[in-house]
Order: structure tokens, then sequence, then C-alpha cells
């Protein structure tokens, strides 16, 4: 979390703070937090390099390591899976490649699998096995139930990190923010899609992810609806920062 990774840098130590404390006071929390580090620099740091311990190790280039990381995982660690053809290792990495090229999507399995040249069938089940190694996500609507043969209806990368390892030139700024939420939020509470915003929490706080100028046009007749919002270091009201959501865990 955001949280470990400023206690592990040596930035500060926090204790970590429920969701429902986030939504009631924001405020408080922030300008305590604030008036002590420049709190969006190191949220910023985090994002391209800070979900895994690989930041402690000054010799090694974090990105290049993380690279070599997914790339094991791909080849190596996936040939345990029942099924897994290792000779098809290197599509599986075209096709995460092509997820981060545009997650969070919702996805076309036919367009992938002719342009990777696997069977529909084999995309969604490799879709299983990346999410296994917790390089994506699959998300879904409330309470809907996936088999292995039907498609999810949004893909998203595991962690903001790996958008910079797998496609550093075409970082889409708000899948970057919707991927930090999603993957802080869901440690401790169910997460689903939402038809008219971003996320539902808990069945029933409806969240939208946003940069400093969005405002509340698309979620304001929805009830119990929050706004998180990136670049800002305090919040008012349903206004609240996105990096708050890191000090869940």
């Amino acid at each position: 979390s955001f949280r470990e990774y400023l206690h592990m840098t040596g930035v500060l130590d926090l204790q970590a703070i429920t969701f429902n404390e986030v939504i009631e006071n924001h405020s408080e929390i922030a300008s305590e937090i604030t008036s002590k580090f420049p709190v969006l620099k190191h949220f910023k740091n985090y994002l391209k390099k800070g979900f895994y311990p690989y930041f402690l190790e000054a010799h090694r280039d974090y990105l290049t390591t993380l690279q070599q990381i997914i790339r094991t995982i791909i080849e190596s660690d996936l040939r345990f899976i029942e099924n897994f053809d290792v000779a098809k290792s290197q599509k599986m990495l075209t096709l995460l490649r092509i997820l981060a090229a545009s997650s969070p999507f919702k996805p076309n399995i036919s367009k992938i699998s002719e342009k990777i040249g696997l069977h529909r069938h084999t995309v969604l089940q490799y879709l299983q096995y990346l999410e296994k190694a917790k390089l994506i996500r699959l998300l879904n609507q409330t309470n809907k139930y996936i088999s292995r043969l039907q498609k999810p209806d949004k893909v998203f990368l595991d962690n903001p990190n790996l958008f910079y390892a797998l496609n550093p030139e075409m970082i889409n700024i708000g899948s970057l923010r919707e991927t930090f939420a999603l993957n802080q939020l869901s440690v401790m509470h169910p997460v689903f899609l939402h038809n008219k915003a971003d996320f539902i929490v808990d069945n029933k706080h409806i969240i939208e992810i946003g940069g400093k100028n969005k405002d509340f046009h698309q979620i304001n007749q929805l009830e119990n609806a929050l706004l998180f919002v990136d670049d800002i270091e305090i919040g008012y009201k349903n206004r609240i920062p996105l990096w708050l959501l890191g000090l869940l865990y």
C-alpha cells in the first residue's frame, strides 16, 4: 500500500485507516498528514515504482527488475498451472502488452484472438492465468457470475507500476488512477463496476475517479456517490483526495 511504502522508505509511519474514516473525516486526516511532508510528490513516486519492495534495493533498476519478473512469471512460473502451454508464453506476453496499452477496457475477445493468433477460448483462459499471476484484474458488474468461457466486463492491470514496466510510452493517467483505486480498495472491500460511475464499493458507495478538475456532473444524481480526486492534498465534503485510498492497509 502507499502507507507501507511511506513507512518502508522512512518518510512517515502512519496508522492504517478505514474506508469509513476516509469518507467521514478525510479533510481532518489529510490536513494533519500533509502538514508533515509533501504527500503528492511521494504519491507520484509510488505510482511509478513503489508497489513492489525492489525500491529498497538501490543497486537495482526498479522497472528493469519488474520487467524481468513479469517475463519470469509468464515463461516459467505459469508452467505449473494445469494445461498451460509453455510454448505459447510469448503470445501471453503479447496479450499482456495489449492489455497494458488500453487498460482498463472492455475486451473484444475476437479481435484480440485474431491479433495474437490464439483461439477465443484460449484468450479467455490466458486472462484467467494472468489474473492468478497478479498481473491483471478482471472486473464485472455487481454480483455477476462469470464462467471461464465468458469475457469479463472490464480488464485492468493489477497495479499502477505495471503501466511503466509494460507500456511506458503510452500511459493514460485516467487508467492509472482507476487502477490504483481498485488495487487499494479491493484488499479490504468488495469492488464491482458501476454502470454510471467507475466502481461500487461494499455494494453501497458509488465511486468516481478523476483529476483535480473533475466535477460531480456524472454522479450528482446518485445516492452515496463519492468523487476521489488526484492532484489535491485536501478535499471537501464528498470530494476526497485519491491518495487517501493508499492508507487503508
